[in-house]
């Protein structure tokens, strides 16, 4: 491969198919979603589901500004120290700080991949509202218990 751009070129793929799960995830939220309407199911767990893609969301914002933050810090370290060089002649000539640009698209298609990868590895069903848990029993084990030793009794 050769020519400018090389770098941006391998990462159109990666980009690509991130985009791609990344609406399909979506579909199935929305989905999800619209058989969680209040009217399809009874009960406070859909009122609750209400706040959660919106937290979602920013949750995934937030994850995503920090990922791109720390790649734009340590690209500059790694490529300032000499341990990564790019070939002037394959990038698209765009720079953040000392690294190219292209270089963004794999963090960015981390950022897409992960909670897409969450929604569609959910599995779908009721949650638990709000509201009282029920009490919990303590837990019996059969094992015998050893009395305790002092110090000068251990082997």
């Amino acid at each position: 491969m050769t020519g400018s751009g090389t770098y941006a070129l391998l990462a159109v793929p990666f980009l690509g198919a991130a985009v791609l799960v990344a609406v399909l995830a979506g579909v199935v939220s929305a989905r999800r979603r619209r058989g969680d309407r209040p009217g399809a199911a009874a009960g406070a767990g859909a009122a609750a589901g209400a706040r959660g893609p919106r937290s979602a969301v920013l949750a995934g914002v937030v994850a995503g500004v920090a990922l791109l933050v720390m790649t734009g810090v340590f690209n500059n370290v790694i490529v300032g120290l000499g341990i990564v060089a790019y070939d002037p002649a394959l990038v698209l000539g765009a720079r953040v700080g000392l690294f190219p640009v292209e270089d963004l698209a794999y963090s960015i298609g981390a950022v897409l991949l992960l909670p897409s990868c969450w929604v569609l590895l959910e599995r779908p069903g009721p949650r638990p509202g709000p509201g009282p848990r029920p009490p919990s029993r303590p837990v019996r084990s059969d094992r015998r218990t050893e009395p305790s030793r002092r110090p000068e009794e251990t082997p």
